[in-house]
């Protein structure tokens, strides 16, 4: 009784509009993946149109006689989703630092003059930026193990491109690799919104207003820049006027 009286008196310490907030960021989270890995073939995203491209990696694998080049190309890819990993595990462990020690939290919010809140409600406010930090972890420790998987069916390809297995795994090779970028780009879109999650201690609106701006910022990245305007270009050689 008295931990569900706890609990209610931590709710009343939010409004309706912190609600709307929170889910509004959360809605935008989810949705935008489902917007940008959708197979739209009159607006592709940058995502879908890399896609692609990583199927035509694979077939160029075949024929290819040095296979080193290609090795070192996935050798940076499983870098990159290490980097990101160990990076989301330094900032979780960040601010579950900070929801850890509630009196300095409470210090900090003070002499920015966010109010003299309890110190419950700040932790409540970083709950959503750890849960977007795991979220991104666990996305790239994923891709990380989906890249050696890729990497292991390469080596699994026959040098013969007449051999009725290289094509298979070749292809078998592509989808495993766009599954690794995919969760690759999940991950970094979990870290975009985990930094807009950090203004809801600043307040509802400031919340909205980065939710937005964060949700923007993606959708120029895979519909609207100058990368994708590249990648739609005919890779036919122009023809002189």
């Amino acid at each position: 009784m008295v931990a569900a009286m706890s609990v209610l008196d931590q709710i009343y310490n939010f409004s309706p509009l912190d609600a709307f907030a929170l889910a509004l960021m959360f809605v935008l989270w989810g949705g935008f993946e489902r917007l940008v890995e959708r197979q739209d073939a009159r607006r592709p995203s940058v995502s879908v149109l890399m896609a692609q491209y990583r199927r035509d990696w694979m077939r160029e694998f075949v024929t290819r006689e040095n296979r080193i080049f290609d090795v070192n190309i996935l050798a940076n890819l499983r870098q990159g989703t290490t980097f990101f990993a160990s990076a989301s595990m330094i900032a979780i462990g960040g601010a579950l630092a900070l929801i850890g020690n509630p009196e300095r939290l409470s210090g900090v919010a003070e002499n920015l003059s966010l109010g003299e809140n309890p110190s419950s409600v700040w932790e409540i406010k970083l709950l959503p930026v750890v849960l977007l930090l795991a979220n991104a972890f666990l996305k790239f420790v994923w891709s990380h193990r989906l890249f050696g998987y890729c990497a292991v069916m390469l080596a699994s390809i026959p040098d013969d491109p007449a051999d009725p297995r290289t094509r298979a795994r070749a292809e078998k090779a592509a989808e495993i690799n766009i599954s690794a970028a995919r969760s690759f780009n999940r991950g970094l879109r979990s870290l975009y919104f985990s930094l807009g999650a950090m203004a809801w201690l600043v307040g509802a609106w400031p919340l909205i207003a980065a939710t937005l701006i964060t949700a923007l910022v993606l959708w120029r990245r895979e519909y609207g820049s100058n990368s994708r305007r590249v990648l739609l270009r005919d890779d036919e050689p122009q023809r002189a006027a």
